[in-house]
């Protein structure tokens, strides 16, 4: 089929390669460079440098909102647009530009985190199962019909990071496969019952409350790695964890934040092993490693 595809981060390149092996891709649009890094030069998304990398034509407008962008869009002939983690609105001129329309896969069991951060979100809230639509767009945020959706579980001691990994190649082989059954799909309405919207991440949400139970912190840590990465305070450092378990424990006096033993840190109920944590300009270590000649307050907070 002759696809544009539409997409910026990590998360979307391996679909633009499994397409790419499989497909004519007419053109890759992707959100133009960003300064980044010290010297603020321009940097190319993880898309766009796959794409060049390819020898496939690629563009990066601001909007696509004018009837110039759209006129192009239009132009390029295609059967179906590919859409994943792209980051702009499309109008409704671009949705209905190519012939099948335009195809989102959305990294959840919609129509559970609709939205932003979808993987945050369900290991945040302790989801038992998450996985990856494959929906025909329509005007509204993650509302279409589904084509095809692939369950996945959320393994007790996974991050953000480990399933942002798995459902990227998850999204490959689903939207694969609906091309080729695209004749075939039906697609189906998501229920009205069970909406949840997965809200972008704020930063202020990364600071670790000891005094909640100890699952409930582990899923924040887990859930916030590795980025923006939950943490606490240790003197004037912020020291933020990576990798934990829950684990039983608890402080003499019921005193959450305690520092029972290596990592190990009371909580309002259990505690919870930290196995993986970054001091501010290093580099992420292992928890003996890292605390190799730093003594640690008795109480972290």
């Amino acid at each position: 089929m002759r696809i544009v595809f539409m997409g910026t981060p990590d998360f979307s390149v391996p679909v633009l390669e499994a397409l790419a092996a499989r497909h004519e891709i007419a053109c890759v649009y992707c959100q133009p460079p960003r300064p980044a890094g010290r010297g603020k030069k321009d940097r190319l998304s993880p898309v766009q440098a796959r794409a060049e990398a390819l020898g496939l034509p690629v563009r990066h407008p601001k909007s696509l909102k004018g009837e110039a962008a759209q006129a192009e869009f239009a132009a390029l002939g295609a059967e179906v647009a590919v859409v994943v983690a792209y980051g702009l609105i499309l109008p409704q001129a671009v949705l209905d530009a190519p012939r099948h329309g335009c195809l989102n896969i959305h990294a959840s069991l919609l129509p559970r985190w609709r939205g932003a951060a979808p993987i945050h979100r369900a290991i945040m809230a302790g989801d038992a199962e998450t996985g990856i639509c494959v929906m025909q767009m329509e005007a509204g945020l993650d509302t279409g019909p589904v084509l095809l959706r692939r369950a996945t579980p959320i393994g007790p001691e996974e991050t953000t990071a480990d399933l942002h990994d798995r459902l990227s190649a998850l999204g490959a082989e689903a939207i694969v496969e609906a091309l080729d059954r695209l004749d075939s799909l039906t697609p189906v309405p998501q229920p009205e019952e069970g909406v949840t919207y997965a809200a972008k991440i704020d930063k202020a949400e990364a600071r670790v409350d000891f005094t909640r139970p100890a699952e409930e912190v582990c899923r924040l840590i887990r859930g916030l790695s590795p980025f923006p990465g939950a943490w606490v305070a240790v003197g004037e450092e912020r020291l933020k964890l990576l990798r934990c378990r829950a684990v039983a424990g608890q402080a003499r006096g019921g005193e959450p934040g305690t520092v029972l033993g290596g990592l190990t840190i009371a909580c309002g109920d259990g505690a919870v092993e930290v196995t993986l944590a970054q001091r501010p300009g290093k580099r992420p270590m292992a928890a003996q490693d890292l605390l190799r000649g730093w003594d640690l307050p008795i109480r972290l907070g």
